[in-house]
């Protein structure tokens, strides 16, 4: 059986909901039994709700109101009270607060990861000055600090990690703080699907770190005899467990900053998709809100289309459903003899088929406004054009110096314009100085802060630089750029030796497919190999189960993802015989324009870009 991640934490929410006692499956709506409650969350557990429980669900599960923990709250007596919000000093406070003011006869509470001792001594503490702890029912540790969007894509909903990571005023302790959280945000996701995994990653940077630190705690959380890995059962006897692959953002910059012309990308980057919803302009004005979802079979089966062969499909769709109506139409229209024996077979029929009509309707109104909406940027950006010219550049390595200018003049949006010069300065291994400066004047004139443009030659520069250097010079340039640039020196160049295989396909699918299949391969022979299950003496990279093969694996990035790289490894998993299965995750999702003002902030934090040159006269 697949991991499912979607299933999974949905069960465990479902089980809260039920005040952490096991579901009876027969337990519905009309059970005498159900207990009715109250919901209190905070923002952060309503984004990991938000994608896998509706309303109905919650009424469903017993669940009359809700609210946000903040929000000033009225006494309800007599019904219990579950709350689901992160582990934080003022959540504690506010539960103190509430327990003391008798708002509920008693609180479940339901922390999203491992609730600190020091905030439980304060609970405890809190309670019994104010006479309150006997309303304390149960506290609970649930594990569930992750987004699940897709039955196996999950963000951390970390904000501006990238940012942060590459700070360079961050300090030691900045840094710790970061990796911690990200390994407990990927310990509550191993927890949920019961797994421990064999991790891999590249040597140095962020990677390493999270990798390292995730190991040790799944060892030391291993020794403890309940541990959460024992009563999973069905996989803690499969023979196979999966590979956790972790990557930083670094390894390949290129596909967080491109403009891709397939579905699911598009939808997220231009029409801004968030935690599964997306608002778009309805036919008649106004906003229509629509969920994109697993359960969306349009959704599912084209988001990797081309945009051109999606708008086909909505046609084909559409033609399709016009002539079931009208074969329904026929079969119960009358016109001359009615034969009324079989005419009320026919009505029962199209009675019965009405609804899976209208379903099919909704679906494909919902696509045509969507497509419709998608249609109307891509003309007034050219953004077929922007993905097209980009992916040829990534390939080839360049691009003629008039065609760059010409985009950089045409149409487009500011970011789409200094998006498509950092992919030109990644792509083309040996720039000229004087085709730098003739971008950066064109960005000028089109009035767009060259910071994160900046940023990127930069860091460019000392790669080379890097390559370059004689190995006496290189550690004084290394100590140099780590002291100026934290985590960050990773080739970024290296993302052109990526992209230019044969079949154009992402450095980090490719990566992942060689840890998966567990052959001798020179791209990952220097992956670090950890085995959290392994004794600690035989811990190491030798061990010949630590390399595979392997038909599950978990990739996680560091520093922000995107629908373009989980896009393309699904393609992997499905590609495989037999297939295999990949879930994607990362710290956030994020869209080229997101991830270029990260760098832009990185830009201005070391003193480069231009928003202060655009504004000052012309030198004379």
């Amino acid at each position: 059986m697949a991991l499912n991640l979607r299933q999974k934490q949905t069960e465990c929410i479902l089980r809260m909901l039920n005040l952490n006692q096991p579901l009876n499956p027969g337990a519905g709506a009309g059970n005498d039994e159900e207990v009715y409650k109250i919901l209190i969350y905070d923002r952060f557990c309503q984004d990991i709700l938000s994608p896998l429980i509706h309303v109905k669900d919650l009424r469903k599960h017993g669940v009359t109101l809700y609210f946000l923990i903040d929000k000033d709250r009225k006494p309800v007596l007599d019904v219990p009270a579950l709350y689901f919000v992160q582990p934080t000093p003022h959540n504690i406070r506010r539960i103190v607060l509430d327990a003391s003011n008798s708002l509920y006869d008693s609180f479940h509470l339901n922390f999203s990861s491992s609730i600190p001792r020091p905030l439980l001594e304060d609970l405890a503490s809190g309670t019994l000055n104010s006479d309150s702890i006997h309303r304390i029912s149960k506290v609970h540790d649930q594990y569930l600090e992750f987004v699940t969007l897709e039955d196996n894509l999950f963000s951390l909903a970390h904000k501006t990690c990238y940012l942060q990571l590459n700070d360079p005023s961050a300090g030691d302790k900045d840094i710790e703080d970061i990796v911690d959280r990200i390994v407990a945000g990927l310990f509550s996701v191993l927890a949920t699907l019961s797994v421990v995994p064999v991790i891999r990653c590249p040597r140095g940077g962020p990677a390493e770190m999270v990798a390292s630190r995730l190991d040790q705690r799944l060892q030391d959380h291993l020794l403890a005899k309940n541990n959460l890995f024992t009563e999973g059962g069905n996989f803690a006897s499969s023979f196979q467990r999966p590979v956790l692959c972790i990557f930083d953002r670094n390894f390949e910059l290129s596909v967080a900053i491109q403009h891709d012309f397939r579905y699911r990308p598009l939808v997220h980057d231009v029409l801004g998709l968030r935690l599964n919803k997306l608002n778009v302009q309805g036919e008649k004005g106004g906003m229509k809100s629509y969920e994109l979802d697993g359960s969306d079979p349009f959704w599912v089966a084209n988001g990797a289309l081309e945009f051109p062969d999606v708008a086909v499909e909505i046609e084909t769709q559409l033609n399709k459903y016009k002539k079931d109506v009208e074969e329904v139409n026929r079969k119960t229209g009358g016109g001359g003899d009615v034969d009324f024996d079989g005419n009320t077979k026919h009505l029962m029929n199209a009675v019965n088929s009405l609804p899976e009509l209208t379903e099919r309707k909704n679906v494909i109104d919902k696509h045509t406004n969507i497509a419709t909406a998608l249609l109307g940027e891509i003309k007034e950006r050219s953004l077929d054009s922007y993905a097209k010219k980009e992916s040829d550049m990534m390939v080839r390595g360049g691009i003629d110096r008039n065609e760059l200018v010409g985009v950089l003049k045409g149409k487009g949006s500011k970011s789409d314009k200094l998006r498509f010069a950092i992919m030109c300065l990644i792509s083309t291994e040996n720039i000229p100085q004087s085709e730098i400066e003739m971008v950066e004047s064109a960005l000028r004139e089109s009035e767009v802060d060259t910071s994160a443009f900046q940023y990127v030659k930069r860091i460019k520069s000392l790669n080379v630089s890097l390559s370059s250097a004689s190995a006496a010079s290189r550690s004084n340039i290394v100590d140099w750029a780590e002291r100026l640039y934290g985590q960050s020196i990773s080739a970024v160049t290296a993302g052109v030796k990526n992209l230019l295989s044969s079949d154009h396909q992402l450095a980090l699918t490719r990566t992942v497919e060689a840890l998966m299949e567990g052959k001798p391969n020179p791209e990952v022979e220097s992956y670090l190999a950890f085995d959290p299950r392994a004794p600690k003496s035989s811990s190491g990279a030798s061990s010949s189960h630590l390399k595979g093969p392997f038909k599950e694996a978990i990739v996680f990035m560091i520093g922000g993802g995107n629908y373009v790289e989980y896009g393309s490894l699904l393609e992997l998993a499905h590609r495989q015989q037999p297939v295999r299965h990949v879930i994607y995750g990362t710290t956030e999702i994020l869209t080229g324009g997101e991830f270029v003002e990260q760098l832009a902030s990185l830009g201005h934090k070391m003193g480069l870009g231009s928003s202060a040159a655009a504004a000052a006269p012309p030198a004379h």
